[in-house]
């Protein structure tokens, strides 16, 4: 390798990975997917020196193992049970499962293959390399790290003067952050900081939320609606909601309670959550569309089902920044709790665009598996003709509600 080491513990990913992956151990081990890399900024290209350190850094990666100090934190957490725990003791990356190429335009192609408990762990250690490997070989990497600085310090200025006031928020920008340093930077920037109204609860990176003892935080992703929901043929797509939240419900009961509701659309996602689920989950999380109109719409759902959603959360996590967090606060704070995941505007702001990538499930169990959400441009199906399929499966289902459907 060229550079140091980017991910030097299996800790270093996100908390949700955990969160499923305790569910997939213990009720889809034998699931297969298929996870494919896309880069979808048009004017970067990735130089074959840097697929080379890419890979080396994947391939170090691989050689990690869970130090058992490691593991009794995550035992510590309350919804992570011995049984897993015991597994990760014995569980390690495998660098067969990457195919690594320089067939895109972009010059980088990554896909990762096996089964679901070992490729979904891969995503977000890889998302961090390809991006710091970026950044610090294509740009004068430490003028960066002093621009993401001075702007940091403006950025926190404007809660801790109450300019902006957001609430409850975490930091949740791993997969883009400019590198592991700027991301421990920001954190323990926010925490030595106070604020009138606006409260730093913790990161999704669990290895800095260990190191700094703060909350890590996370639920669940877009693969898991997917691949529960979609991974089985005998399932009908549009109510991929049901099945997952029927078996997080199973792993998790009332603990670890926050849905995702745009997997195959908002709307198609309330027709499945319930009374039950409505009240078993402690909220939901807005991750594409208009987020006042989300909103609303979810606030009015639960009082239909004779809900308080005072007593529910509004969790945004969709492209925000300071200032329309704050505005999405005031506009929410007196009807419901409301919180922010903020990620690649505290991780990686600086006088160069961020990476707009992502690692995204592409096959389950040799099926097609697609993303349907609030707004266009956030699926990567590889079949448009799934993709169509799983259109006219939701449109049937939303026009056609039969009396027997709760």
């Amino acid at each position: 390798m060229k550079l140091n080491q980017i991910i030097n513990s299996l800790l270093e990913t996100d908390l949700y990975k955990f969160s499923m992956g305790q569910a997939i151990y213990h009720q889809f081990t034998d699931y297969k997917t298929t996870w494919s890399f896309k880069c979808r900024n048009t004017d970067v290209v990735f130089t074959s020196e840097m697929v080379e350190e890419i890979k080396d850094q994947i391939k170090a990666y691989c050689d990690l193992r869970f130090s058992e100090e490691e593991l009794e934190y995550l035992h510590k957490i309350k919804w992570l049970k011995g049984s897993y725990v015991d597994f990760l003791r014995l569980w390690k990356p495998r660098y067969d499962d990457f195919e690594i190429t320089t067939d895109a335009a972009c010059g980088l192609t990554i896909e990762t293959r096996g089964t679901w408990l070992n490729t979904s762990m891969y995503e977000i250690p890889t998302l961090a390399i390809v991006n710091e490997v970026f950044f610090r070989m294509t740009y004068d990497y430490q003028d960066l790290l002093e621009d993401f600085k001075v702007r940091l310090d403006k950025k926190i200025e404007k809660i801790a003067s109450g300019s902006c006031n957001i609430g409850p928020f975490s930091e949740f920008g791993i997969r883009r952050r400019l590198s592991g340093e700027a991301q421990a930077y920001a954190i323990e920037k926010l925490m030595a900081a106070t604020y009138p109204d606006s409260v730093f609860v913790g990161t999704s990176n669990v290895f800095l939320a260990k190191k700094y003892g703060i909350t890590p935080v996370g639920t669940m992703a877009h693969e898991w609606i997917m691949c529960v929901g979609q991974g089985n043929h005998k399932h009908n797509p549009a109510y991929s909601n049901w099945f997952a939240l029927d078996a997080w419900v199973k792993e998790y009961g009332v603990l670890n309670g926050t849905a995702l509701t745009d997997a195959i659309t908002t709307d198609c996602f309330l027709r499945d959550f319930q009374l039950t689920y409505a009240t078993l989950f402690s909220g939901v999380r807005h991750d594409s569309g208009d987020p006042k109109a989300w909103g609303d719409k979810i606030i009015e759902h639960y009082k239909a089902l004779g809900l308080d959603p005072k007593t529910k959360t509004l969790l945004f996590s969709d492209s925000l920044d300071f200032e329309r967090a704050s505005d999405l606060y005031a506009y929410f704070k007196d009807r419901s709790k409301v919180a922010f995941g903020i990620g690649t505007y505290i991780s990686n702001d600086t006088k160069v665009p961020a990476l707009n990538i992502v690692m995204k499930t592409t096959l389950c169990n040799g099926m097609d598996v697609a993303k349907i959400s609030d707004v266009s441009g956030k699926g990567m199906c590889k079949n448009p003709a799934y993709v169509e399929y799983l259109q006219r499966c939701i449109d049937w289902r939303m026009n056609h509600r039969n009396q027997y459907e709760v």
